[in-house]
């Protein structure tokens, strides 16, 4: 499999609505780099290591209506990333357009498998011991992988295989998506033009 090219797949992403102003920029092919400011600490630090464990440039910041509660904030966050994931892939040509990782963390075990296919598809097999971890609601982890998914017109698979620390598992799940994704963008010469007998994404 050959290394990512040095290209310029870069993205920045800006949204605002009464409830988010959110901007995104984002580099497939970075170094891991990031600068993350949701409001929410632990959301944070699992977009960090979604930056670093997938070799991305990220900034992020997001100011958000967290006197009523974190869930526009981190579903806001999924769509744009989402949106700068999209773009920033571009036409797909070259790409592997597939991938996937199951990664331990301690106790936890998780699967994450991801298809650039073009259509949004969440599959999400996942719990939690605690109802909080920090100040972020793990219900919102569902709903920041279903908005990026939708909008960045792709297929994510999901699947906790074992795991009773939630700081642990939620972990696994952003770094396992890191992995899988960084696969999926990564460039392989023996494709041509996109990985698709429809000749499109």
């Amino acid at each position: 499999m050959a290394a990512k090219a040095a290209t310029n797949r870069i993205s920045d992403k800006k949204r605002e609505t009464k409830e988010t102003t959110i901007s995104v920029r984002l580099n497939l092919d970075g170094k891991g780099e990031a600068k993350i400011d949701s409001g929410i600490g632990f959301f944070d630090h699992m977009l960090e290591g979604f930056a670093k464990h997938g070799f991305f440039d990220l900034t992020l910041a997001c100011e958000g209506d967290l006197h009523v509660d974190g869930h526009h904030t981190v579903e806001d966050c999924g769509i744009v990333l989402g949106e700068a994931i999209k773009e920033a892939c571009g036409n797909k040509e070259g790409i592997n357009r597939y991938g996937h990782m199951i990664l331990p963390m301690d106790d936890a075990l998780v699967l994450c498998a991801v298809d650039l296919c073009g259509r949004p598809y969440l599959q999400y097999d996942a719990s939690f011991p605690t109802e909080n971890i920090g100040y972020l609601d793990t219900e919102l982890i569902r709903e920041f992988f279903y908005a990026l998914s939708w909008s960045a017109g792709m297929n994510i698979h999901i699947k906790v295989i074992s795991g009773i620390n939630s700081h642990h598992i939620c972990e696994a799940m952003f770094k396992s998506f890191a992995k899988a994704l960084d696969a999926a963008t990564t460039r392989d010469p023996r494709i041509s033009n996109v990985l698709s007998t429809k000749g499109s994404l």
